[in-house]
């Protein structure tokens, strides 16, 4: 019935010594299933050549790590154990990995991440002085993690100031066709810095929260692809499990010419997600309008639009489109700017420019609703 999670050799988890399957089960969602089901699905994923079983210590207040350990803990030697602490201070992340390792049901973690970094004041508690770093460096002392890793959602900002100025060995983030376009910089800054540094990159969020479920096969494909050590899927049915599996097995990479053709004819990005092309940059008023749209991405991932055409895909959108939390600090960026999109005279000069079909007059007048905090669009 199952296939395995493709090819028999793994990929270098940094430099770390590691070596993960592509594919790597993450746990957020065994929460939502009975044990006896994440049993099955530990072991089976595990059965087919998995080796990457990730969770955190919030999600479900500890209940995926409890099924976690005790589904798959006797087979402890088999997988790379990782979990995350939204902890910030050194007694906190002690207190956190010390209830992780019991509710998981071993005496060490492969890798902990610092879990949601959202924000420079996190960064610098973290690293600064009884920070979590220095829980961290006492619990490798003690046998209890071997390495230490820094996740964030969304723009990856404070992921690259870390990488500057700690030697994480992990980085985890989100990236996805869709969200490539919302955070340029992950994968034109983050990624090449992380492989310069020799952080092994841990890939979230491949479907983009769901969003991508209808174009999985590209989804996952183009996830595979990138130059990341693990792709961590959610999984909590037999269905998704042996889906996510096949497309590891088959995975053949994409081509830049087949990623060109996926950001042209995706049905998720349509006609208004811009692809920062630049192709517009010709306003007789000056509005950077690929910089506008940048900040619509960081606002609310370009998830409203101004249309319904169908009511569980509005409902979709409206459940993840503020899933990161960024819309002051987008607020906030686009209130400094000196020519704003209201500048627009809807000369339409740069529609005809746009590869894309965007009615990007409309877009600028939506961004200008969103970003400025009007009242009436």
């Amino acid at each position: 019935m199952f296939k395995g999670v493709g090819r028999t050799e793994k990929r270098k988890f940094g430099e770390t010594g590691l070596k993960t399957s592509i594919l790597g089960f993450g746990g957020f969602h065994l929460i939502e299933i009975p044990y006896r089901d994440v049993e099955y699905l530990l072991n089976t994923y595990l059965d087919k050549g998995g080796n990457y079983i990730e969770t955190a210590a919030s999600y479900g207040g500890g209940e995926s790590e409890l099924k976690i350990g005790r589904a798959v803990s006797g087979r402890r030697q088999e997988f790379i154990l990782a979990s995350k602490t939204g902890e910030r201070k050194k007694s906190g992340f002690t207190a956190s990995l010390d209830r992780s390792l019991k509710n998981l049901n071993t005496d060490h973690l492969d890798l902990v991440l610092m879990h949601g970094v959202g924000s420079m004041e996190e960064l610098e508690a973290i690293l600064g002085p009884d920070g979590a770093m220095e829980g961290f460096a006492e619990a490798k002392k003690a046998g209890k993690v071997d390495f230490v890793g820094i996740s964030m959602h969304g723009a990856p900002y404070v992921l690259i100031e870390a990488l500057h100025r700690y030697p994480f060995d992990a980085v985890m983030s989100t990236i996805n066709y869709y969200d490539r376009f919302n955070f340029p910089d992950i994968e034109g800054t983050l990624l090449p810095l992380a492989m310069a540094k020799g952080s092994a990159v841990i890939l979230m969020k491949p479907i983009a929260d769901g969003l991508l479920w209808r174009s999985a096969p590209d989804a996952f494909r183009y996830a595979f692809s990138q130059p990341v050590s693990v792709v961590v899927a959610g999984i909590n049915t037999t269905e998704m499990l042996k889906m996510d599996l096949e497309f590891a097995e088959n995975y053949e990479p994409m081509t830049d010419g087949e990623k060109d053709e996926l950001y042209k004819n995706s049905i998720e990005l349509g006609n208004y997600v811009c692809r920062q092309c630049n192709e517009c940059r010709i306003c007789s008023e000056r509005i950077d309008i690929p910089g506008i749209f940048r900040l619509e991405g960081l606002f609310d991932r370009q998830m409203a639009n101004g249309t319904v055409t169908d009511p569980a895909e509005y409902a979709l959108r409206e459940r993840l489109r503020f899933w990161f939390g960024n819309r002051q600090l987008a607020a906030d960026n686009y209130a400094q700017l000196d020519v704003k999109a209201d500048k627009c005279t809807k000369c339409g000069a740069c529609i005809e420019k746009c590869p894309y079909r965007i009615d990007i007059v409309r877009k600028l007048e939506m961004a200008d609703y969103k970003l400025a905090g009007k009242k009436i669009f």
